[in-house]
This record gives structure tokens, C-alpha cells and sequence, in this order.
């Protein structure tokens, strides 16, 4: 069997049309992959704002209203930890929520109550995606009425990221 001496692989033209449909392929995915992301991000501060419900159960359980220092007895402490995700948490070590010191900690901000709802509020920020960020900052707020009912509500979010777990 003898192999034609011209045969030296792809044409040009061949070569094209693989790049453009390439190209096509990628104009489609890129974008898609961009939501993925901003949803995945959305989803998991909902779930770790949401993670700290039962210690707030706890302390309120107990009679504690006050978020701070566990170490003083009638502090609570919600066990909440530092999110990469939230509002300038950076790469911290871990520290409990409390709100007279937790400005930019990337911690969620917990206000607890006896007679009016006691609420969780996660803001984006630091790695979150730039729709999910900057001058009006997305957030997610749990608030459990007098009742113990906890409801979640997503704000400044595009509704396209949001969940139904946690809806605008």
C-alpha cells in the first residue's frame, strides 16, 4: 500500500473551524460556569449563617441575650466562625460573633432578643464574586421570630444566584 507523498495532515480550513467551534463552546460555557459559581457562593453563606442557629437555639434556650466573651456568664456565644467569603474576613483564624466587635471580622452579625426577633446577617465581601460584593453589598439575614420560627430572606443578590432555600 502506497501513502500519497502530498499528505502532510489538516488543511487550514480544517484547523478554522475546529478553533471557531472552540470558540463557540467556550463563549457558552464561560459565562455558565461564572453563574455556577456565584450561585455555589451564595449557597454556602446561606449554609454557614444557617450553621450557627442551634447554638443561637442554645443560648437563647438559657437566657442569654448577650452575644460576646463566653467567659462572662451571661454572654452567648454563637460559635460562628471567620468566612472568606463574607465582608473582610481575609484568612483569620476563627473567632466567635459578637457585635460590638465584629465590624469586618467576616463573621455573621447576631442580635439576639427576648420579646422581638433575634436575627443572623452574613454580608458578602473578600473573595465573594463582584456581583455579590462592593457598594451595596449583598447579605443574607436569618431571623427567628418570638415564636422560634426561623425564616431567611437574600438581599441586593441578583435573582439569579439566589436559592430557593433563601429567596429575595
Amino acid at each position: 500500500m502506497r501513502i500519497h507523498e502530498n499528505s502532510q495532515g489538516f488543511t487550514l480550513i480544517e484547523l478554522m473551524i475546529v478553533v471557531a467551534i472552540i470558540a463557540t463552546l467556550a463563549a457558552i460555557a464561560i459565562p455558565q460556569y461564572q453563574n455556577y459559581v456565584f450561585r455555589a457562593q451564595v449557597q454556602r453563606v446561606v449554609s454557614e449563617s444557617g450553621g450557627i442557629k442551634p447554638s443561637i437555639e442554645i443560648c437563647l434556650l438559657k437566657g442569654k441575650f448577650n452575644v460576646g466573651d463566653p467567659a462572662v456568664a451571661r454572654n452567648c456565644d454563637p460559635q460562628a466562625t471567620g468566612s472568606n467569603l463574607q465582608a473582610t474576613a481575609g484568612n483569620a483564624a476563627p473567632t466567635i460573633a459578637e457585635t460590638w466587635s465584629t465590624a469586618g471580622s467576616g463573621v455573621p452579625q447576631v442580635a439576639l432578643s427576648t420579646n422581638a426577633p433575634s436575627t443572623i446577617v452574613a454580608t458578602f465581601g473578600n473573595l465573594a464574586g463582584a456581583p455579590l460584593q462592593g457598594a451595596t453589598a449583598g447579605t443574607i439575614t436569618w431571623t427567628r421570630d418570638v415564636n422560634g420560627s426561623w425564616s431567611c430572606k437574600a438581599a441586593n443578590i441578583d435573582p439569579k444566584y439566589v436559592s430557593a432555600a433563601c429567596p429575595l
